[in-house]
Formats: structure tokens, sequence, C-alpha cells
């Protein structure tokens, strides 16, 4: 069994980049989160949001305070959550380029506003519009913390994970379907 290499973190190391190498090796689903009205909107892709609570029902998502979605947030007090599928990470990319910005990343992506206004993105695994109860200021992001208005699923099943650099795909047919082919070694009756 290979040993794990330890590092204790100390000023002289460059703890941001290793940190960043650290959390590279966390899964995280892959969603956008939607934000503005009108002509003003945009978002962004993040691996940063999980549950806070179902009783009652609430979420949390980390945003850097730079992005352009924050001040938006901020303002309107209302975000979208779209969870993507797996054939999206061609979306998940779009709203990770930062030469695009605000509404161009909703261009060619079929999309319609939710009852508050908040942009949702068409074919998401799950649709949700969130009111913001809290916002706690942290270092370089901000701890949004979600309260749900609506949400919508969908029938699909198969998932979006950001792992290593790269987009995973979950299928849970073809998933299981690999299963299957490798198939589990039964205990011999004697």
């Amino acid at each position: 069994m290979a040993r794990a290499d330890f590092h204790l973190v100390n000023e002289t190391d460059e703890v941001e980049q290793q940190f960043r190498s650290v959390m590279r090796r966390l899964a995280g689903g892959v969603s956008i989160i939607t934000a503005g009205q009108g002509s003003e909107i945009t978002g962004m892709t993040v691996t940063s949001l999980t549950s806070l609570s179902a009783t009652p029902p609430r979420l949390l998502v980390s945003i850097n305070r730079q992005a352009s979605s924050f001040p938006l947030i901020e303002r309107h007090r209302l975000f979208g959550v779209n969870i993507l599928g797996s054939d999206q990470h061609g979306i998940a990319g779009r709203f990770s380029n930062g030469r695009l910005k605000g509404s161009q990343r909703f261009e060619g992506i079929e999309w319609s506003p939710g009852s508050s206004g908040v942009p949702l993105l068409s074919h998401s695994l799950a649709r949700i519009e969130c009111q913001v109860e809290e916002i706690i200021e942290r270092h370089s992001h901000g701890i949004v913390v979600g309260s749900l208005l609506s949400f919508e699923l969908s029938p699909r099943l198969s998932g979006l994970v950001y792992w290593n650099g790269q987009y995973i795909e979950i299928d849970r047919d073809s998933d299981l379907d690999l299963l299957a082919e490798v198939g589990i070694p039964l205990a011999h009756a004697r």
C-alpha cells in the first residue's frame, strides 16, 4: 500500500495552490447559479452547492464576491439553481468561460424566467428558485443561504460531476449496465 505524503501548512508553502490540489480530489455536483432579472442577467458554474437543512428547506452556495453574479444576488436577494445533467458539460463550460459576460452566457441556450424573474435553464435535472435568507461574507467569498421558493424536477437520472479538473458523466442506466457486465462474484454454495 502506497504511503500518502503529508504536508504541514506553513507560511513558506504555496498554500493556495496546494489547497486547490487537495480539493480537486473531492468530486462535486455541477450546477449553474443564475441571477438578475430582465436584461441584466448572468450565471456561473459552481460545485459548491450543498443542502443545509430539509426542515425548513434551505441550501447554501459559496460564491466569489468578485464574480458578476454576486452583486446581482445581493441586490435582488434572489437566485436560481440549475443542477446539470450528464449531457450538459458544454453549458457548464460556457458559464465558466471568463470571456463571456452577463447575458452572453445565455445566448443559444434554452431558458425562461421563473416566477420571481430569475433565469432558469431548461433541461436541467432540477431547477430551483431561492430567496436569499442570509449572506455570510468570509475571505474572498460569500456564503449564500437560500430559502426555496419553487423547484422543478426532471425525470432524468443522469448527473454531471466535476472531479480532478474534468467533468465526469454519471448515468444511472449506463452505470448499471457496466456493473452488470463486470458482474459481482457470488459466493459458491458448498
